[in-house]
């Protein structure tokens, strides 16, 4: 049996010079009970075995760091192994000499394989009558964990850690192989960033972390003598249990074998033993349940929107694979500065245990970066303390969705939204202006207006044979109205007039260009090419949304008609520092602008949308009232927007923009879209958009729009007139106030 192994190992032991006390000695270690067969050990011996140049190109899962805009600011991190990768030369020397204490003696001696440990682990597993010592070396063990880390399936993985004799002598080929590749230095490095130390540290830096929260180039030796002693038995020596002697035990023989190899002085090595063990426990934070409070959605939203980019993998599965095994540096596009401006006045509003969800997305434009993502949940998926179901069919076997969720109730998942109301007399607009309807178009509106379109006799607003008969909000919106006056008092018989005139489906074409997208399957239908020119209620915001996508869509209008697609981050760079790129070459964190419509066009709508918050137009009036007059006042810079409310008050929404950055804000129940919001609570989003833009932009330069041409008013163009702004407004008097 010992010449048949020998024979199929190609000579491996004669190779290396070993004589027949060694041959004896590894086939008893491999084989103390009972010899497998030839052709099983042949198998086992080729199988998964991987080139010395794969080897050396195996990097180990590294854990992905994700910071705010700031570059320094932890955001979140994700990781399958806790591990950041580090060169030896940032490792204390200590950490070095321990570890070869513990672990390989003869690290420095033999060539992958030491065998003179393999005969002493003969003579032990001949005593124990089973394996008791395995004989691997710090370059087998390393062998070994990349065979393991590079399986690809559960079988895989059991072959690289199975205890038989084939994986032995499969490692052992390698290990030599590798020793001829790769300098003792390198595979010190590497074997000590793979290494497990137990309690989710991979590698020395984690392990330096979780244990002692410093770096791996502060430990003492009797820290490092600590942590080497873990890679044995990570479970049976930890220092963190109820027990720490036999942690103790261990970390003091690895002290007298430094001294015994001359790394240490007799000495020092009594005041290692003299120390006490000293923990200073970090439990390393996992995905974005563990980010800082507020945080959690705009962290789910990065991953989303991680896993819907193609350079990081074919498929989902994929993509979230290299998030938490790559290594990656991601700095995120999250102000923390505005974020908890942000969070700040939403929860001031309404708080966390409120069945209603407030909340607001700002979008710097022309960017696209989002700056903030506030709304008053908690980031849970704790749900045992939560509130009552608002809807009554569901409370008897469902609690609500607050305050803790994890429901991505301001965009960037699978949730559908929320109506927004007249914030879509926008797209409507836009539409008009680009059909050469300029800003000037008057038309009469009255009350109550018998459209061209159709609706269900269940609805309110049916009238005679199936016309669809929308009205306004208030007698005083009667009269002659322009798109100035109309926008600004959100007059909606004027806008369904005008809607007609360009066409539902340029209305509904507008919105998907600036970035709307339809989930729900009545949405889609209405969206189709088919249905799409008669949707006439899609001006007045029948289409659920998200504020990430109404953010994005306003924050398109005020970059001049680029709309930039909404993104997360500033900066992602790989393990090795370089960009991460697509397959074209192009940053995946660059912005992804396009020209959607022209200037001019959304000059014009923006020039309407001043008359909504008291900041007057600059080419045309504005009729005198409009429904959020007190937002400039309250912003004290130039500023548009637009207000929104739904049937009955079931959501209210408000739009805020100024050059430098656009707010949405919105307050619905997520959990039963019938539970009214109520018109005391509608004027929440407009408060809450104005104040977080007055502060998140105060002392910054005031930067005011550009007016449209005369061929967008369709009057001449004015002469320009001086107004007034203040980088430092002052707060002015709450306002309760209807959209």
């Amino acid at each position: 049996m010992i010449a048949r192994t020998m024979r199929l190992t190609g000579g491996f032991l004669t190779l290396l010079r070993t004589g027949l006390l060694v041959g004896l000695a590894v086939a008893a270690l491999i084989y103390p009970l009972a010899a497998i067969s030839g052709t099983g050990a042949k198998k086992g011996a080729d199988s998964l075995a991987m080139p010395p140049d794969a080897l050396r190109q195996s990097l180990p899962a590294q854990t992905t760091h994700v910071y705010a805009a700031d570059g320094t600011t932890m955001l979140a991190q994700f990781y399958e192994e806790y591990r950041t990768y580090t060169s030896l030369d940032s490792m204390s020397v200590n950490v070095q000499h321990a570890i070869v204490a513990a672990e390989d003696a003869r690290f420095w001696e033999h060539h992958g394989v030491d065998f003179k440990g393999v005969a002493r682990a003969f003579v032990a597993n001949q005593k124990a009558g089973a394996v008791s010592q395995g004989a691997s070396t710090i370059t087998m063990q390393y062998v070994r964990n990349v065979l393991r880390d590079s399986a690809s399936t559960p079988a895989e993985v059991n072959e690289a850690t199975e205890q038989t004799g084939a994986r032995k002598l499969r490692e052992m080929k390698l290990a030599i192989e590798l020793e001829k590749h790769m300098s003792k230095s390198e595979i010190l490095e590497r074997y000590l960033n793979v290494a497990y130390f137990g309690h989710r540290a991979y590698g020395i830096h984690a392990a330096s972390e979780v244990y002692f929260s410093k770096k791996p180039a502060d430990l003492t030796v009797a820290e490092a003598a600590l942590l080497a002693g873990l890679v044995q038995a990570p479970s049976a020596y930890d220092p963190a249990g109820a027990d720490a002697r036999a942690a103790t035990a261990r970390r003091d023989y690895v002290i007298d074998r430094m001294v015994d190899l001359k790394y240490l002085s007799a000495p020092d090595a009594a005041a290692a033993h003299a120390s006490p063990i000293a923990l200073k426990l970090t439990e390393p934070p996992n995905d974005c349940l563990a980010t800082q409070p507020g945080w959690g959605f705009f962290c789910s939203m990065l991953r989303t929107w991680w896993t819907s980019q193609p350079a990081f993998g074919a498929t989902t599965n994929e993509r979230l694979d290299k998030l938490r095994r790559g290594g990656y540096n991601i700095v995120t596009s999250l102000d923390p500065r505005v974020q908890e401006i942000a969070q700040q006045q939403i929860l001031k509003r309404e708080k966390a245990r409120s069945p209603y969800a407030l909340g607001q997305v700002a979008i710097e434009p022309g960017t696209g970066r989002i700056r903030a993502m506030a709304v008053n949940r908690v980031y849970s998926l704790d749900r045992a303390s939560n509130g009552p179901h608002s809807d009554p069919r569901q409370r008897k076997r469902l609690r609500g969705n607050y305050p803790n969720t994890v429901n991505p109730l301001l965009g960037g998942g699978d949730m559908a939204g929320y109506q927004a109301g007249s914030t879509f007399k926008m797209f409507t607009m836009l539409a008009a202006l680009e059909q050469g309807l300029p800003l000037s178009t008057a038309i009469y509106a009255p009350k109550t207006f018998q459209s061209k379109y159709k609706t269900g006799r269940d609805s309110p607003a049916h009238c005679g044979n199936d016309s669809w008969c929308p009205s306004n909000a208030s007698d005083a919106m009667t009269g002659r109205q322009t798109m100035w006056s109309g926008f600004g008092k959100s007059v909606n018989t004027y806008f369904v007039q005008l809607e007609q005139r360009v066409g539902a489906d340029s209305a509904v074409r507008m919105a998907e260009r600036l970035g709307l997208q339809w989930r729900t399957n009545i949405d889609k239908l209405q969206a189709s090419p088919a249905k799409a020119r008669g949707w006439g209620a899609f001006t007045l915001g029948v289409a659920d949304t998200t504020p990430l996508e109404m953010a994005g869509a306003f924050a398109t209008v005020v970059a001049d008609g680029v709309h930039c697609e909404p993104i997360p981050v500033e900066s992602i760079t790989d393990a090795d520092g370089n960009p991460a790129r697509d397959d074209k070459g192009v940053e995946v964190a660059k912005p992804r602008c396009s020209q959607v419509v022209s200037a001019d066009v959304a000059r014009g709508a923006v020039d309407a949308a001043r008359c909504v918050t008291g900041y007057r137009a600059a080419t045309g009036d504005c009729g005198g009232w409009s429904t959020a007059p007190r937002v400039y006042s309250t912003v004290h810079r130039p500023v548009a927007g637009k207000s929104g409310t739904t049937d009955d008050d079931r959501s209210a929404w408000f739009v805020g923009m100024t050059p430098t950055l656009t707010i949405a804000g919105f307050i619905a129940d997520p959990d039963n879209p019938l539970h009214h919001v109520g018109s005391g609570n509608a004027g929440k989003p407009r408060e809450a958009v104005a104040e977080t833009l007055r502060d998140a932009l105060a002392g910054a330069p005031v930067r005011d729009f550009v007016a449209p041409s005369a061929a967008i008013t369709g009057k001449p163009a004015p002469k320009p007139r001086t107004r007034t702004t203040h980088a430092k407004p002052t707060t002015p008097a709450p306002v309760s106030q209807r959209h």
